[in-house]
């Protein structure tokens, strides 16, 4: 099945969203679909439409262990384009940031608050808010960081931001 995932991945145009979801279906229930797409997210070559389904995966009901939790947030440092940033941000809400994990994510979410691309940045103040849910000692500065959005930042990343501020710490 790996291999067989991994040049459906590489023979993806890069663009098809049916694609995508049609190698979804076809490799969801795989018994190590979830462990293979995790490391594929960490290749450069792969990255694009891995963390694509991965985000899709998660969004069907898909659940990871600890483990794997980590292996996905410790592989953020190797996203190099906006769409796997931006799916990877996307991510966070089904994940459980374990204390080990917390130091990448953060470091990921400072990185990506300065991204070029308004949608990562969006996302990356809604990493910001998952972080402030799982460890409360980042909620102040989330707070801060929302307050200068609220100032500065295109609308959709003030949308973004409102639709958190409406849930609540």
């Amino acid at each position: 099945m790996s291999k067989a995932l991994e040049q459906a991945i590489l023979n993806w145009d890069g663009k098809s969203v049916a694609e995508l979801a049609g190698i979804l279906d076809a490799h969801l229930h795989d018994a190590d679909f979830m462990d293979f797409l995790i490391e594929l997210v960490g290749r450069e070559t792969c990255q694009k439409g891995a963390s694509w389904l991965l985000k899709a995966a998660f969004e069907q009901g898909q659940t990871v262990s600890a483990k794997q939790t980590a292996g996905i947030l410790d592989q953020l440092h190797l996203l190099t384009d906006w769409e796997s940033k931006l799916h990877a941000l996307q991510c966070l809400p089904f994940l459980t940031i374990d204390a080990p994990q917390k130091l990448p994510v953060e470091q990921f979410l400072r990185a990506t608050l300065c991204d070029h691309n308004k949608f990562v940045r969006a996302w990356a103040y809604n990493g910001f808010y998952v972080l402030a849910k799982q460890y409360p000692e980042y909620q102040t500065e989330t707070e801060q960081f929302f307050e200068m959005a609220m100032r500065d930042e295109a609308p959709s990343v003030k949308a973004r931001i409102r639709n958190l501020l409406k849930q609540g710490f």
